[in-house]
């Protein structure tokens, strides 16, 4: 697709040879002759152009109360001027507008060129910014949090709501690999800040001295080691939104900080004296029960009251499971495009085993297993012997049989040794109903071995 180029000239002579020149270069040209033309192209028309190559001075006004009036339809085109009799007030208002360049007539095309050239990969690089902005606003929508359980159907409409709320501060609690990412993510890009940046730390991640130094910067010379100026996350989300993952690992000491940095809107960097205005929306998420933290003195009360202007809980899968509905044949679509395969059916006795599981990693988990299953898979059925879910028997084969003395385990290398230690010492116990006794005789072992094996396993419901 060849840039668009709008030429905006009166003198019929020049405008002609503009028009030509870049024609020939391989521009798609649009020449108005008075700036109510090039309105009536952009706003009638719809042309959006790259890059405006303009005369100060039409016979109906002034460019730049055009480039003024257009600056919010035309976010990323540059703007050139050429001017026969130019002024410093022009001059100045023009680089104060954004203007890419000034340029008196005449002006040899030779030197037009160059200046064009540099604009439009300027323009070009501008607008993919845009479009990358836009294309996460698409994904990140609330509709992104999939499920149809009650529980999700809450979820989306709390996130639905909060996007139209300017808030400052907000919690996410829910387990491991329940999406609270993914939730931060459609409240930024939902959101009044979509067009600011969002930026995450993970404070389980960095040990304390370093995690000081990441969210609020230091000075050069802070601390042995710190030769240059560093911007801290807290300043480089500024107009924007910073997630802060597993807050509850934060350090007292830190989170006393913090609590300062987001009640007075400004912080110091290590080492310096100054202090920093920032605008920063606040989204904080923990696994771990930030309350009852609190309640014990392990997470500070007054930032927990201040973190919690609002609070989203995110459920387990084993909550809701009727979601694996949705979320399975997602995966299968993810992973299909990725990898070049062609699952498109699931069997019954694979729903079976992924409904019976309890999925401790949630989410995260699931796909993960989705990955494997449609990376192993040979055609269009999706693999259930590599589930490898433990403590869930795979399902039989074709052949399977026996009699009640008998127990089938696949020998393949869909299931670990443990997997298969678990799964035999279920499946005697569901057999002899529980009973400790009977069970061990029948395994050949003895009472206390058993019981150890149950606790490893976490088999207590079975007994």
């Amino acid at each position: 697709m060849p840039n668009s180029l709008l030429i905006i000239e009166d003198e019929a002579l020049l405008g002609t040879e503009l028009s030509r020149h870049y024609s020939r270069t391989g521009w798609e040209v649009e020449w108005a002759r008075t700036l109510q033309d090039a309105r009536q192209l952009i706003r009638i028309k719809g042309f959006e152009p790259l890059l405006i190559l303009s005369d100060m001075h039409l016979p109906d006004g002034n460019a730049l109360d055009l480039m003024e009036e257009l600056s919010a339809r035309l976010t990323y085109a540059e703007w050139i001027f050429l001017t026969g009799y130019g002024s410093v007030p022009d001059s100045v208002r023009a680089l104060r507008l954004g203007a890419y360049d000034f340029l008196e007539k005449p002006c040899e095309f030779e030197r037009l060129d160059l200046v064009m050239a540099s604009a439009v990969r300027s323009a070009s690089a501008h607008r993919r910014l845009i479009d990358q902005a836009q294309n996460q606003h698409r994904r990140y929508t609330a509709e992104a949090y999939i499920g149809h359980s009650a529980a999700a159907r809450q979820v989306r409409d709390l996130l639905s709501r909060l996007t139209d709320v300017p808030f400052s501060t907000l919690i996410i609690s829910g387990e491991t690999g329940t999406g609270k990412g993914l939730a931060a993510r459609v409240l930024h890009y939902g959101g009044k800040r979509a067009k600011g940046p969002i930026i995450e730390l993970n404070c389980a991640a960095l040990p304390r001295e370093l995690l000081e130094s990441e969210l609020f910067g230091h000075e050069a010379g802070a601390f042995t080691g710190a030769t240059a100026r560093h911007r801290g996350l807290l300043e480089q989300a500024d107009g924007g939104t910073l997630f802060l993952d597993e807050i509850g690992e934060l350090h007292l000491d830190l989170q006393a900080k913090l609590l300062k940095a987001i009640e007075d809107r400004k912080f110091r960097r290590l080492g310096s004296e100054k202090e920093i205005a920032v605008d920063v929306q606040i989204i904080a998420a923990s696994h771990r029960d930030l309350a009852d933290m609190a309640r014990r003195s392990e997470f500070r009360q007054d930032l927990y009251h201040r973190l919690s202007v609002f609070r989203l809980h995110l459920p387990a899968l084993r909550e809701c499971k009727e979601d694996l509905e949705e979320l399975v044949p997602l995966f299968i679509d993810e992973f299909n495009a990725a990898s070049g395969k062609q699952v498109r059916s699931v069997p019954e006795p694979v729903w079976a085993q992924l409904r019976a599981y309890d999925w401790p990693g949630n989410v995260r988990e699931l796909r993960n297993v989705v990955e494997r299953c449609v990376l192993l898979s040979d055609g269009p059925v999706f693999p259930g012997q590599w589930l490898q879910l433990p403590g869930v028997a795979p399902p039989p084969g074709p052949d399977a049989g026996g009699d009640a003395n008998s127990l089938r385990i696949p020998l393949d290398g869909s299931m670990a040794l443990d997997d298969m230690d678990c799964y035999i010492i279920r499946t005697v116990l569901e057999r002899y109903d529980g009973n400790v006794t009977g069970a061990a005789r029948a395994l050949g072992t003895t009472r206390e071995t058993l019981r150890y094996r149950i606790r490893k396993y976490g088999l207590g419901d079975t007994v």
